[in-house]
């Protein structure tokens, strides 16, 4: 049931943030802060208290399922594993540092606010512990709409614009895997007489490579667009630009890692002939999203689009990394999920100190700041190194492996994405030159990092810091979830060829998965 009461304590905490608004205008905030703090302890508890399985054979450490609409195949079924485990303490903690950013930000409708914050919270929390694939689209959805709100309100000058083009991206993409998932629910039914929309019973469904195909292809829709992959990412600058600090900090750190999510959970174990067959396509869009993101990031003279376009550079290696399909590349997938949700939503954060100080995001306004807030500035260079992939932070772990695995799977693209490494450097540096050094443009007179803004920054550093020098307790918390996703994938692929499928030697689960046949780089023999 701790899951479950996960889910509870987020979604009443925010019907409780928003009506303790007429009680007095603090009591939203400290209503928010005792939640997410609550869940982050529980989630910490739960760390503690469960010890990472040593194989895949059963890398489930809770399960938590009961009817809902049986007649419909329908159950609230809820499962905790290392790699979920890791996304929530990620969500919890993200999720405490957007409420404390938010402390003097947001000064009209609080309450409202604070239950948007928590019910956006509650749809993440949903997405990473359901394992009903009907329960699953409700969440998907239950993020959407706060997120929108969040925009739509608390945002910016062109706030209604970038609200509407992510709700209309999300939800035209959402709508596409609903079809998908309703067509797995009545091809699984029609080829065993059991419907069910329980992820379990629909790992290792048959059906023809072309029905695969076009149900595959509904699920990519979403998750792609999440991520977001060139050429289905240009909701994501309006969007980040115009939100709120809180907004873009839960937008970065957490809506895009639900993209990620998907595609390691759901399209890989589901469809895994199929995504054999597009993963050449996916390596390809991957890197092709690492330059164009450095390129335009580069370009950018708003300080909020120049981050949020590093963002779609940085899921461009989360893409290659799933489609190579060995341990290493995963691991540095979940690394890359993490260490870039604190990195990312750090450079949003600190981009939102300047805005409350300058009242501009224009980078051509600024400069010269070294000399005046040199705290902010040391904070600023730790999160920008982080983000060109300097060793001992925790970004280089990422990168590094994943790059390790795609180079096994298809060197030629590794070879072009770590050109996007000298990129990332090109566009981390000229944010430090363009801020924080030169010519002082603007004669404001600007305050160093408050004690609010200090206890915001500092655990995100930490982070950072022991995720580059230690990460083992990730990997190792990760490890067996992850040898368990390419078993899935793997599995089905040992049919003959007489029946028209992929035959593939299954390897150890520590041994690299994709040999690279003469002529292609992912064909399997």
């Amino acid at each position: 049931m701790i899951l479950a009461w996960l889910l509870v304590l987020l979604l009443v905490g925010g019907v409780l943030a928003w009506v303790s608004d007429r009680v007095h205008a603090q009591l939203p905030r400290w209503v928010a802060l005792s939640v997410t703090m609550a869940c982050l302890l529980i989630t910490l508890f739960l760390w503690l208290e469960t010890p990472a399985p040593v194989n895949s054979t059963d890398t489930w450490l809770l399960r938590y399922e009961v009817p809902w609409i049986p007649q419909w195949g329908v159950s609230f079924s809820l499962a905790l594993d290392g790699l979920s485990l890791l996304m929530l303490a990620l969500t919890f903690f993200i999720g405490l540092v957007s409420v404390l950013i938010s402390w003097k930000e947001i000064k009209n409708r609080v309450g409202f606010f604070h239950f948007n914050i928590l019910w956006v919270l509650a749809g993440i929390t949903g997405v990473f512990l359901t394992m009903d694939l009907f329960l699953f689209y409700f969440f998907w959805e239950v993020m959407l709409i706060p997120m929108y709100f969040l925009i739509g309100i608390w945002g910016h000058e062109n706030r209604t614009y970038a609200a509407y083009k992510f709700f209309i991206f999300t939800q035209a993409s959402g709508l596409l895997m609903l079809l998908s998932i309703l067509g797995l629910y009545f091809v699984h039914g029609a080829a065993t007489g059991s419907y069910s929309f329980n992820y379990f019973d629909l790992l290792g469904t048959d059906f023809t490579p072309k029905t695969g195909k076009w149900l595959m292809a509904g699920f990519l829709a979403a998750f792609l667009v999440k991520l977001p992959v060139v050429p289905f990412h240009s909701w994501l600058p309006d969007a980040h630009s115009q939100a709120p600090t809180a907004g873009s900090v839960i937008l970065a750190g957490l809506l895009l890692k639900t993209g990620a999510y998907g595609l390691l959970r759901f399209v890989i174990p589901l469809f895994p002939e199929n995504a054999e067959i597009f993963a050449p396509w996916a390596m390809f869009l991957g890197v092709l999203g690492i330059l164009y993101g450095a390129i335009l990031a580069f370009a950018q003279t708003d300080l909020k689009r120049l981050i949020a376009y590093t963002s779609v550079s940085h899921m461009g290696f989360v893409v290659l990394g799933v489609f190579a399909f060995n341990q290493l590349a995963y691991q540095g997938v979940v690394m890359q999920m993490i260490t870039h949700g604190i990195s990312t939503g750090a450079l949003f954060i600190l981009a939102g100190f300047l805005y409350d100080r300058l009242h501009t995001r224009d980078i051509r306004r600024m400069g010269g700041f070294w000399a005046e807030i040199p705290k902010m500035g040391v904070m600023a260079l730790v999160f920008v190194m982080a983000s060109l992939g300097l060793p001992g932070l925790g970004n280089f772990i990422a990168e590094f492996l994943t790059l390790l695995g795609s180079w096994v799977a298809n060197p030629l693209l590794t070879i072009f994405a770590t050109v996007g490494l000298v990129a990332a450097t090109v566009y981390s540096l000229r944010i430090m030159q363009k801020v924080f050094y030169g010519k002082r443009e603007n004669t404001h007179s600007l305050p160093d990092l408050s004690l609010r803004e200090y206890l915001i920054a500092l655990p995100l550093v930490a982070a950072i810091l022991w995720l580059g020098l230690y990460p083992q307790p990730v990997l190792n918390r990760a490890q067996a979830s992850l040898e368990e996703q390419l078993q899935a994938y793997t599995s089905p692929l040992q049919k003959s060829s007489s029946s028209g499928q992929v035959s593939l030697k299954v390897l150890p689960p520590d041994s690299v998965l994709i040999p690279k046949p003469k002529g292609a780089s992912h064909a399997l023999k």
